[in-house]
């Protein structure tokens, strides 16, 4: 007879942030800001930018979670940036500020690509999670996934995923990235997501576990198809088994313009190692606000990639804004050694780190030429938990408290390595970058 598996469990509560629940660091406490979808108006932008520069160090940092960070803020500011957030519509609810994490495909409805605009998914799931009292016990690092069939999204292995299937009619809905679905739709889709939800905390309860996302449960713990199916019923949702799904794993978008039918244009760019100025995010925001005509009311997208897409222009419009973003310092080609480059907090605002990070890396990405299409990309961390680090196959830059170890890396394996000092990074991290061919690249960590 085979040993039934054992319930993961965790010494320690999550110590995920919010908005509302800071985290204290070296440099101050840290709020998070959940943005499901990524999605923001340009009013909401100007308020963020106020708040890092009226409580904050007047930076904002982007997660592996398409979520805003506030740094360096007072202990005492707790009670005025929740009412200014509250105010702007950036948290409406208290209770479920933190179970907020909906990654969407922010081209989506953009560039004529995918089968279905999912913002409707996204601003509905959003409703439903705020008005679920039992999903506040959800941890602060569960993550839906609502991908519009190009695989961005579905390629971070969220925790609950919805993809839109060809003709727009119908959604997959599983846990992870499968390998069994569920077929259902579309107008079903976000009340299935937070039924599968449910089915997951079904499954923590039964097993006496306490994950905190569905990948760290063993296999034969993990929600089942029919469970869900049969709790999708009782809901009067209809449903139909897809066994072996193979749902399609995609890229991020990438700097520059993006064009879309109807001769509207869009513009990608990314933070240099995910932290933006005050003044850069309220260019960003104004480019927003001053868009030439269009239906995205001033929306602003932020990326799982650390990235913000600014939607709604004309072609003449979308090259001078992106002229005028990469005046500013912003990432807006995909040739810049700067693209697919990230960093964790570093010294001197994380305790546990072993090296200003932050400062060596702007170095050597100063110092490096120009990407390609095959580059991967890379993250620097200043110890070895590597706190926001990206999945998939990265090359990963950790201090050691006597230089810097190099390896290209997938999941928790390394398949090269390489040791250098602070001198030599540019050299070392370039060649490892273009020594192997890039994959679609996911995004995960504790800080993310």
């Amino acid at each position: 007879m085979s040993t039934p598996p054992e319930p993961p469990g965790r010494e320690r509560g999550d110590a995920c942030p919010g908005a509302l629940r800071l985290h204290t660091a070296d440099d101050g406490a840290l709020a998070r800001v959940r943005l499901p979808g990524g999605l923001l108006t340009a009013r909401q932008a100007d308020v963020l930018a106020d708040l890092a520069d009226d409580l904050g160090d007047g930076r904002l940092d982007l997660t592996s979670r398409g979520n805003v960070q506030l740094r360096g803020l007072a202990d005492a500011c707790g009670a005025p940036l929740g009412a200014r957030l509250r105010e702007a519509g950036l948290l409406p609810s208290d209770r479920h500020d933190r179970i907020r994490n909906v990654a969407a495909s922010p081209l989506s409805g953009l560039d004529g690509k995918g089968f279905s605009d999912i913002r409707p998914w996204v601003r509905e799931l959003d409703r439903l999670l705020c008005a679920s009292d039992d999903l506040i016990a959800l941890s602060g690092r569960f993550l839906f996934g609502l991908d519009d069939g190009r695989g961005d999204i579905a390629a971070l292995e969220p925790d609950v995923t919805l993809i839109a299937t060809e003709g727009g009619h119908q959604a997959l809905l599983c846990f992870g990235t499968g390998p069994d679905a569920l077929r259902v739709a579309v107008e079903d889709a976000p009340r299935a997501a937070v039924l599968a939800a449910r089915e997951f905390l079904a499954v923590l309860r039964e097993s006496g576990g306490a994950a905190w996302r569905v990948r760290e449960l063993p296999p034969g713990l993990r929600p089942r198809p029919d469970r869900l199916a049969a709790r999708l019923a009782a809901a009067g949702i209809g449903s139909a088994p897809v066994p072996g799904a193979t749902l399609p794993l995609g890229s991020p978008p990438a700097p520059g313009a993006v064009h879309g039918p109807g001769g509207r244009w869009a513009v990608s760019v990314a933070a240099p190692l995910g932290r933006f100025s005050s003044a850069q995010w309220r260019l960003l925001a104004r480019t927003a606000a001053d868009q030439d005509g269009g239906d995205s009311g001033g929306e602003l997208r932020v990326t799982p990639w650390r990235g913000v897409v600014v939607t709604g222009l004309t072609a003449p419009v979308a090259a001078a804004r992106l002229a005028a973003l990469a005046d500013a310092g912003l990432v807006t080609s995909a040739a810049s050694p700067w693209h697919g480059a990230g960093a964790c907090t570093g010294r001197p605002g994380c305790v546990k780190s072993l090296a200003d990070v932050r400062a060596d890396a702007t170095a050597s990405l100063a110092a490096a030429r120009p990407g390609g299409p095959g580059t991967l990309p890379v993250y620097w961390s200043g110890c070895e938990r590597r706190c926001g680090h990206p999945g998939g196959r990265w090359v990963d830059v950790l201090a050691t408290g006597d230089g810097y170890r190099i390896a290209v890396r997938r999941e928790a394996e390394d398949e090269a390595v390489a040791m250098t000092t602070a001198a030599g990074l540019a050299d070392a991290v370039t060649a490892a970058r273009d020594a192997h061919p890039t994959q679609p690249t996911t995004a995960d960590g504790p800080h993310g």
